[in-house]
């Protein structure tokens, strides 16, 4: 589960927790370790294709190194097919542009059933490619990705727009209608979710969509589309094609007919893609990254802070773009904290992602552990206290040991800079709008959070915040209905909520004149 969501007593938190565990390990499925691979094509008009190049790349399983298949990969040439193919669906008189709102509903929420109907397959699957633990795979991951399809299924009949009072002899009202052939990139920590964050509210407001996906992790959204076409999606509504960022995911950027492009991942790439949708005006949403400020009172729920902290950092081995990765402790508890948060990166267990005893698995890849290697090497020769980790584990699989800082001030590289991996900062204050001022003085801008039991140093604090969203004793919570995004170098739109369905319609406004006497 993603978090406790009120302030436990630590003994009860803790039984709790041990309750629930056993509970779920009696009860849970066990995994495919051996995922068989069904789809490893494009998919565009509702078939399997190879690239127009015959070009292909291999996926890695980041626990063992081995190649797990090899993938079609996506370039310009197969952006365009992928676009023609989206631009007929969203053609008028087409089935999807003629089909009842509410139809459009029955088919999202059919996708969800067979995503539930085949979420250890998925879970699984997505293990095996991304490297995280298959319990929260199955209950973070595909979970959350059934609740997102199944909340936007909600939404396609209910996307209104408004009549207008204006002067004159006028009836006026507005009509919220899909933006067209939307361009999508999803990155690879959170394939599943993010794929449904990015296609719920598209298909629920009407849109066809070309999405690319990461090249580390194609295989579940692979799946997804299978179940896309056998949920009875029409031809060309969804278009799913694997490749890398410099050709297909630049094709999508740019291409002239695509009228909307929707970005998860780093600031670096989103200022890329920003710029190469200039071109012809295209709708932009980013959802870009952060170094989320944690900030912990002295008068917190203190064992239940630590606890929270170290999930806030570590959840998804460290690969979570709102991570609480910047964790501001009160000088009055700062060294009994730092001590707990050693203890607890100490007794953190890691390895294979399929063994429900590891908390942690392997990062995505070799080029994310060395960055994050750098970072830890950064954070020694800048004079930051090493207080647990801080090397690679082992000669096989890309793992990095939980690792944490102490001592860090906010000069130093790994306080200022995104790291993407299990390696917190302990940074110590002593005034709350010290703390803010610090806590603000970053160029990103995701989430933030407060540990206190003082409702007033919560308020002001979560209001004094320049972030997306603040959360208050609990961090990643993730909900559907609630959007998700940032201030700042963090990005510009919003996902999910009503908010992210205002991503893919354009307001039209009609406006009739009435006759004032009958002719």
């Amino acid at each position: 589960m993603f978090a406790v969501k009120r302030m436990l007593r630590p003994s009860r938190a803790a039984a709790l927790a041990r309750i629930w565990r056993s509970a779920s390990t009696a009860a849970a499925p066990q995994p495919i370790v051996t995922p068989d691979i069904h789809f490893n094509k494009l998919f565009i008009n509702n078939e399997w294709v190879d690239a127009q190049s015959g070009k292909t790349f291999p996926t890695i399983n980041p626990a063992t190194e081995d190649v797990i298949t090899d993938v079609a990969e996506a370039d310009k040439a197969d952006v365009d097919i992928a676009y023609n193919a989206a631009n007929e669906a969203f053609r008028l008189g087409s089935p999807w542009r003629t089909m009842d709102a509410s139809e459009r509903g029955r088919l999202l929420n059919k996708l969800a059933d067979l995503i539930e109907r085949d979420q250890v397959y998925l879970a699984s699957l997505e293990t095996l490619d991304n490297g995280k633990p298959f319990n929260v795979a199955l209950g973070a991951d595909v979970a959350l990705t059934i609740k997102c399809y199944r909340y936007y299924a909600g939404w396609t009949d209910k996307i209104e727009g408004k009549t207008i009072p204006i002067d004159g002899n006028f009836f006026a009202y507005t009509r919220h209608e899909p933006v067209g052939v939307c361009g999508q990139i999803i990155p690879w920590n959170f394939p599943l979710l993010m794929q449904a964050w990015k296609l719920g509210p598209a298909l629920a407001a009407g849109c066809t969509v070309v999405m690319k996906v990461a090249e580390q992790t194609p295989l579940t959204a692979l799946y997804i589309s299978n179940l896309i076409k056998e949920a009875g999606f029409p031809p060309g509504v969804v278009n799913v094609l694997p490749g890398y960022g410099p050709t297909a995911g630049a094709a999508v950027a740019s291409h002239p007919g695509i009228e909307k492009v929707a970005f998860t991942g780093s600031t670096e790439v989103g200022k890329i893609i920003q710029s190469a949708a200039a071109d012809n005006i295209k709708k932009v949403t980013l959802e870009l990254g952060g170094k989320s400020p944690n900030i912990v009172m002295a008068d917190c729920d203190f064992d239940y802070a630590v606890e929270q902290s170290h999930f806030a950092l570590f959840f998804n081995m460290g690969q979570c773009c709102c991570a609480g990765s910047r964790t501001f402790v009160e000088d009055s508890i700062y060294d009994d904290f730092l001590e707990k948060a050693a203890a607890r990166a100490k007794a953190r267990t890691v390895g294979s992602p399929f063994d429900a005893s590891n908390e942690q698995g392997p990062q995505v890849d070799k080029e994310q552990m060395d960055k994050i290697l750098g970072y830890i090497d950064s954070g020694k020769s800048e004079g930051a206290k090493l207080v647990s980790g801080g090397a690679r584990m082992g000669d096989k699989g890309f793992y990095v040991e939980p690792t944490v800082f102490g001592d860090v001030t906010d000069n130093m590289k790994i306080a200022k800079e995104e790291i993407f991996g299990p390696v917190q900062q302990i940074m110590r204050f002593s005034q709350i709008d010290e703390v803010i001022e610090r806590a603000n003085n970053n160029m990103y801008g995701l989430a933030a959070s407060v540990f206190t039991k003082d409702i007033d140093k919560a308020l002001y604090i979560s209001n004094s915040m320049r972030a997306g969203t603040v959360y208050v004793n609990c961090y990643d919570i993730f909900a559907a209905q609630a959007p998700f995004g940032g201030y700042k170098a963090s990005g510009s739109g919003r996902e999910l909520g009503e908010y992210a369905i205002d991503n893919y319609t354009e307001v039209k406004s009609v406006i009739i004149k009435i006759p004032q006497k009958n002719t």
